[in-house]
């Protein structure tokens, strides 16, 4: 029986740091603290950790390159992801190709296009959208199509997320728990398999779980914009909500300042929690309680995944769930 690869995510567990830990020590970045360096240097030698086992399949004299499809880089979330991406992407050498979809379905499959024109070797799609579209286009495709961070409702490619459903209905029994009735649910369109699918899901399960009634006045489908997040305030009024999940840190930020703006008390009289964890939660005052997601682990382990579908690897789960947290800041009682 062949011994089982060990992984990048193998090595980051027993040295018990970061992917991005990991990497820097591969590839000789002088960014890591020497202590760090040794452990992480000794699981790699006791695991017998080879970084370019991987490669082994590809022609010596090929350069591989995989093409990157992201919604929109300004998003802190999708440009997150891709770090992880790009950390293993230079690990083995690959060059990468890094398109802008504008969240467009019709410009997505353009750009799938283009990249299947350049005969790029593989491709790494994050987007809030798997269309039908885009399916066809993928079962067309003769490189591998691995989704980060982005969900299909089909399961059809193979993607690596946390579990978005039981995610949500944690943080929405948090608002339950600290005597929220009316909850607000803002995101983005329900159109997209992640709102509609799985971040409602969530919300309904937590309601039920608590035996509150779901009421549609409280679910709110707008762009993921701060100016979006920032005009819902006597919406959110109207419908006498004392607390909202929002599906995006920038509409978060938005909500919250809408509501401080107004006069209202974060988390006082209204409580907010978000999604993904970015930067931004730091950065705004009150700090917001979010969902916390593994981002750079979720690109890297696609980068990964997508690795072992170029060289026709065996790969036993084509779905990857990685773990999430609630990190519990300020905006929240």
């Amino acid at each position: 029986m062949e011994k089982q690869t060990v992984t990048i995510y193998d090595v980051a567990r027993e040295a018990a740091v970061s992917m991005a830990t990991v990497s820097r020590v591969v590839n000789g970045n002088p960014n890591v603290k020497p202590a760090t360096r040794k452990k992480v240097l000794e699981v790699i030698d006791r695991l017998d950790y080879r970084p370019n086992a991987v490669a082994r399949g590809l022609a010596s004299k090929k350069t591989t390159t995989v093409g990157v499809i992201i919604p929109d880089v300004t998003n802190i979330y999708f440009s997150s992801l891709a770090r992880g991406i790009d950390d293993i992407a230079m690990m083995y050498k690959y060059n990468i190709i890094l398109t802008n979809s504008d969240e467009n379905g019709g410009k997505e499959v353009q750009v799938l296009n283009t990249l299947m024109a350049k005969q790029v070797d593989g491709i790494i799609f994050m987007g809030n959208q798997v269309t039908d579209e885009l399916r066809e286009e993928f079962k067309r495709s003769k490189a591998p199509v691995v989704l980060a961070g982005s969900v299909d409702s089909e399961k059809a490619q193979p993607s690596v997320n946390i579990d978005y459903v039981a995610a949500v209905a944690e943080a929405v029994k948090n608002l339950i728990d600290h005597g929220n009735q009316k909850i607000a649910f803002v995101s983005g369109p329900m159109d997209e398999a992640i709102n509609h699918d799985y971040r409602l899901k969530g919300y309904k399960k937590a309601l039920k779980d608590a035996g509150i009634p779901y009421d549609d006045k409280l679910v709110f489908e707008t762009d993921y914009t701060y100016k979006a997040g920032q005009s819902l305030e006597p919406a959110l009024s109207a419908v006498g909500a004392t607390a909202a999940f929002v599906g995006d840190d920038e509409l978060a930020a938005g909500v919250m300042n809408g509501l401080t703006d107004a006069g209202v008390d974060v988390p006082g009289e209204f409580e907010v929690i978000t999604s993904n964890d970015t930067k931004l939660t730091e950065l705004v005052r009150p700090k917001m309680s979010s969902i916390t997601q593994p981002l750079y682990d979720i690109g890297a382990v696609a980068m990964r995944l997508l690795t072992k579908l170029m060289n026709n690897e065996t790969v036993e789960e084509n779905t990857v769930i990685l773990p999430y947290g609630l990190m519990k800041r300020s905006s929240t009682k």
